[in-house]
Formats: structure tokens, sequence, C-alpha cells
């Protein structure tokens, strides 16, 4: 829903509330001026408090809390706070209970940028109700100079059958894409083109499903991961040939359509909306390391670094001591700079027009600067560094669409990233499948480690997950929680101002964004829509009439 209004004779004030097709409750404000965005306000609208849950509860308890703070980012919440336990005791998972994990992660990493680049930002760019004029012989041709499955007229004559007999039924839901049925300037898929995304759209719910599946055959179930533990893995009923084989064959078809159905679609996409390639703008990158070879515990996959300014000719080493939390802008209590280790969180909430303090989401900052995570912020880093893989995967999609590198910073930039990603990692996953093959076949049933919970510690756990760098910090006394602060990607993006008044990324990356339409704000969501929010993991019940936490006994 938008909504617009003069902002004292100066320009218009456009509110959109809720933000749709993301995970939680977003607010986006902007001031718009000669139909372009002059300045935004992002607020996270809803409270969980998860930190303060896990106060005084054994550490061990914290990957099973953890992992509920959002019904998306589950396994990759368990894992972290896991990570951040084992860091505190000084342990190391054996190989084989790694490499699991590697697979496990990885598996939700691409199951989340198939799932956003077609079911929700996809749908930015898709106009359902125009592939219902298309052609499947025209359209099953651009398949197939374009992928190497082969267009087949027939299967997207029976989607386009699907689409008008949905249409005719009058009740367009997600096909009118909240705005119109035809006639929008902002969408130029050809019918054809729009025919072979929806065809994709459709595919890919079918593809996410064997994705889940693939999770639980070592997660125990999805979601909400049940043989992750501190110490490694306890599924030991995985450890059989036909369990991997299973894997493989469920990862066998997730390769086939992101190498023949996602790669061609973004460059597709790339070249329609050329305009896309110079907005959604922000200036400074980070994410961690992940996916290190479990023989060895050293060459991630994924590695860590900084980027600043947009500089592709070098990237910094991150320093995570760096890390700071600001709440002069948010609705929490105070306005002390602290260190995650030390964070509190302790709510105040003001009121809904309030523009001092106007999120649930704290400001991280790294060196006092915010940072864009996630996809871009990898591919740039690495592409900064001269990674190979990057380096070609990215220059073969700017050959293809016209696209330089300075073009990455965008809206449409941050869309290629998250694709191209997740067809480096499906590509990387046959490795993992391969070792964790041979270790089963050779009997090696070696998945956890035991340890003891000491009186004091402290550790930090770091991921890199599908919206970006994710950490838990854990402080233990008397062998409880003394302190938890998640940290995690979207408060990262989408935060609020910090104390001295700096934009996050998401806020960054709405000035200069066009709006022609604010009645139909689509470029505007585009933009927040790349950065795939997830809310509920951002802010983390609370008495919205006392402004109290509630406290249940369960009987």
């Amino acid at each position: 829903m938008s909504q617009s209004n003069a902002i004292n004779g100066t320009g218009n004030r456009l509110i959109v509330d809720p933000v749709t097709r993301i995970e939680g409750h977003l607010k986006v404000e902007v001031e718009l001026e000669n139909d372009h965005v002059k300045n935004a306000w992002v607020s996270t609208q809803l409270y969980r408090g998860i930190e303060q849950i896990l106060k005084g509860r054994p550490p061990e308890d914290a990957p099973l809390f953890t992992q509920r703070a959002c019904g998306v980012c589950t396994n990759t919440h368990a894992l972290t706070s896991i990570r951040a336990i084992e860091n505190a005791l000084d342990i190391e998972v054996p190989p084989l209970a790694g490499l699991m994990r590697n697979l496990i992660l990885s598996g939700l990493v691409v199951h989340d940028h198939l799932v956003h680049y077609y079911h929700l930002h996809g749908l930015d760019w898709i106009d359902m109700a125009a592939a219902t004029k298309a052609d499947p012989g025209k359209a099953a041709a651009i398949v197939d100079k374009t992928s190497n499955r082969g267009g087949d007229p027939a299967d997207l004559y029976i989607v386009r059958k699907r689409l008008n007999d949905f249409v005719g039924t009058g009740q367009l839901g997600f096909l009118e894409n909240a705005y119109f049925l035809g006639g929008n300037e902002a969408y130029r898929f050809s019918p054809e083109e729009n025919l072979i995304m929806s065809a994709h759209y459709l595919e890919g719910l079918r593809v996410q499903l064997k994705l889940a599946r693939a999770m639980a055959l070592f997660a125990g179930k999805n979601p909400h991961a049940q043989s992750m533990v501190v110490g490694g893995m306890t599924c030991y009923d995985s450890l059989k040939p036909e369990v991997v084989t299973h894997f493989r064959s469920l990862w066998e078809e997730t390769k086939e359509f992101v190498e023949n159905a996602m790669m061609p679609d973004i460059v597709m996409m790339a070249k329609r909306f050329p305009e896309a390639w110079k907005y959604g703008r922000t200036e400074n990158f980070f994410d961690f390391s992940d996916f290190y070879d479990p023989s060895t515990g050293k060459d991630p996959y994924f590695r860590s670094g900084v980027l600043w300014g947009n500089d592709l000719d070098s990237a910094e080493k991150l320093d995570i001591d760096k890390i700071d939390e600001h709440v002069a802008r948010s609705w929490y209590k105070g306005d002390d700079v602290l260190k995650p280790y030390d964070g509190v969180t302790d709510p105040k909430y003001t009121n809904y027009e309030d523009k001092e303090k106007y999120s649930w989401s704290k400001a991280p900052r790294y060196k006092t600067e915010a940072m864009e995570t996630g996809p871009l912020a990898r591919r740039a880093i690495a592409y900064a560094r001269g990674e190979s893989e990057t380096k070609k995967m990215l220059d073969d999609v700017f050959a293809k669409t016209g696209m330089k590198s300075e073009h990455l910073f965008s809206t449409m930039g941050r869309t290629v990233s998250r694709v191209v990603e997740t067809a480096m990692l499906t590509r990387r996953m046959k490795g993992w499948i391969d070792e964790v093959d041979e270790r089963v076949k050779s009997g090696d049933d070696k998945i956890y480690r035991k340890w003891t919970m000491p009186d004091e510690a402290k550790g930090v756990g770091m991921c890199c997950v599908t919206r970006g760098g994710l950490s838990h910090w854990i402080r233990i006394k008397d062998k409880k929680i003394e302190n938890f602060q998640m940290v995690v990607p979207s408060t990262w993006n989408l935060g609020p101002r910090c104390k001295e008044g700096k934009l996050s990324p998401a806020e960054q990356s709405l000035i200069g964004c066009p709006c022609p339409d604010p009645d139909r704000p689509v470029e505007i969501l585009r933009t927040i829509h790349s950065f795939d929010p997830c809310i509920a993991c951002s802010v983390h019940l609370v008495d919205n009439r006392k402004g109290t936490r509630q406290k249940f006994r369960v009987l």
C-alpha cells in the first residue's frame, strides 16, 4: 500500500507500508522532488526480543531459539549460534560434520536466492498477465538460443493456458502485481519473455521444494534443523550411501534449473531494464568468510573483506573488533554506541510518525560507516581481489548485457550478483557431496565431538548467509547465557540512521531513485526488494498497549 501527500509545500511525502513480498514488516518513507527520491527513512515495524529471551538459559539452547527468529533463515541462525558457542569453547567439529554443515548452509542459500529471484523480487519485473498474449513458439525459440535445455512450445502453451484460466476468473491476485492489469511502462518484458519468466516462476516452486528435502536429509527436518548441535552433527542415520545419492539427485535437478533457467533469465532481465543499472547505489561493503575446508579449517570458499567507495581495485581485510551498534535513532533506550558483546536490547517505543527514533532495527556500523552486506558485497569484494570464478562469471554477464563493472553497484547489480552467486554455490556443492560420499563409503562416522561447558567464556559465530554477513555474540557466566546479541544482514542493510545521522545502505540506495508514478512506486520497490529484506531476523513480542514484554507459563 502506498500513500502520498505534501511535505511543507516543498515536495511529496510517500509512504509504502507494508512493503510486501518480504519476510517481516517494513515501512519505507521517502520525500520526492522532481520525480526522484530526495530523502528516505526505512523503518522495521516488528519487535521480538530473542536476545532477552535467551538470558539465563543454557548456551546450548541458543540454536533452538535463534532459528525461530524467522521462518526463512532457520538453519543459518542455528549454525551461527552453534559457531558462537564453539568459538567460546575453542572446539572444532570433525571434518564430516563440517561437510554436512556446508551442504545444509549452501542448500539454504541457493534455496533462498532462487525463491527471492523468482517469487519475491521477480514480480517487480515479470508481468504474468501480459504473458497470456505470448506466442509459445516464439518463446520456445528464445529458450533455444539462451539455454542448453531447449524450449518446448507445448510446455509453454500449458503455462499460458493456466495463466489465461486464472485471469479469466477475474480474481488476479499476484498476477496483478498489486498495481495494474497491463499497461505499466515500468514492465518491459515482451509477452514471450514474460511467458518464459512465468514458466520458470512455476518450475522454481517445485525446485525449491526439492532443495528443502535435500537439506532435511542431513538437518533432520526443514525448516528448523534438529541435527546441528554444539560439537558437530547428530544425523547418524544419514551416514548411508543411499542418503548421499538421494541428496545428489536433488542437487542435480537444482543445478540444471540454475544453469538453464536462472542464469539465462538474469541476462534477459539485465538487458531489458538498463535504467536499473544506474539507481540503487550504496558506497561501502563487507562480509565474512565461510564454507571453510572442513579438513583444514582454512581456505574459505567465500572470503571476508571490506570494500570502500565502490572501489573495485582493492579490498581491505575485515577487523570484527571495529563493529559497533547504534540505537540513538531506534526504539531502544539511550543512545550509547556499544560493541555487540556488550549490546543492550531494551525497548522504548515512541510513535509511528517519529523521525528521530523510527525503527526497531539497530544501526550497525563498521569503522563508523554504514556497510552493505550480501551477495553484491561478496561478489564485489571477490571481483576487486581478482578471484577468477567471480570475475569470469560477472564479466560474462557484462559482455552479454552491455553492463560494465561500475554498474554492479545498483539495483540490477545487486540482483545479478545474487544469481551469479547461486550458480557458483550450486557448482561448488558437487565437491562437498563427493567428499561426503567418499567418507561415508569408507566407514567414517565421526560427526560429533564431546565438550564441557566452562563457567565463563565469550565467543562470536559468523556466517555468510543468504542476505549477507550474520554474526551472533555470546557471553557465558556460571554456565548460562549472560548476554546474547544477533547482528544480522538486514540490520546492516535496512537499519535506520546512526547517532551521527548517517543513512543505512537501504536509505542511501533510495536517494536519487526515480519515482515517476507515486501511486505505483515500482522503482522504489525494486530497489528495496533487491536487498531481499528479512525483517523478522533484523529486530528479533511486545504489548502494544503497555509497551511491556509478555510472560507466559506453559503447564
